[in-house]
């Protein structure tokens, strides 16, 4: 049997006391910065994102300058990270759709976000949450780990459905905060060698 909603929420109550003030680590200045930083994040960690991440937004500030350059312009920046490759050639069709189909703005909701080239539910969940402060509950492998070791989903529950299983135990107001608090409790506590992670939240 999982946890139910009340226990699931007593949970998330003591990760709040154990991480105060849980936000995302990626750095941003505007709804463009944090789309394409969160793209760049896949198979990265947040420090090497937010470390390529001024010298790229000098170079291409806004979905017009990014959309305007071939993919093989932009790979010099972001090198670095994991699959940069393709994620340059994500990021720079992704800005043409979004001059081309949204007038150069971000789109606020997630079917739009989602015909968006390269980002998928994951990318446009959290954009949702921390730009347009949507309620959203983006599940990335730190929530999918920590979801199953904490017994609040099954063990072979898909990435979609431990969004659905969180949504339906969480009241809507937690489900954003809920989201930074699992990823960070996912992070730094119950990593994926650590053998521990209820015994984090037992005297909190």
């Amino acid at each position: 049997m999982t946890l139910n909603s009340e226990e699931v929420l007593d949970i998330i109550h003591r990760m709040d006391r154990l991480i105060p003030d849980a936000k995302s680590e990626l750095d941003y200045d505007d709804p463009f910065h944090m789309l394409v930083a969160v793209m760049l994040s896949a198979q990265s960690t947040d420090k090497q994102v937010n470390k390529i991440a001024p010298a790229l937004f000098e170079a291409f500030p806004d979905p017009e300058s990014m959309s305007q350059v071939k993919a093989q312009e932009v790979e010099p920046y972001i090198k670095t990270l994991g699959l940069y490759r393709n994620k340059a050639k994500y990021i720079v069709s992704a800005a043409k759709d979004i001059v081309d189909k949204f007038d150069g703005k971000i789109p606020d909701n997630r079917k739009d976000l989602m015909s968006l080239s390269g980002v998928g539910r994951k990318t446009a969940n959290v954009v949702l949450s921390v730009v347009f402060d949507t309620p959203a509950i983006a599940v990335d492998t730190h929530v999918e780990r920590v979801c199953k070791r904490l017994n609040i989903v099954p063990e072979d529950a898909t990435p979609v459905q431990v969004e659905k299983i969180l949504m339906e135990k969480l009241p809507e107001k937690y489900w954003s905060h809920a989201h930074q608090l699992l990823v960070l409790f996912g992070r730094y506590y119950c990593t994926a060698r650590s053998k521990k992670c209820y015994e984090y939240l037992e005297d909190v």
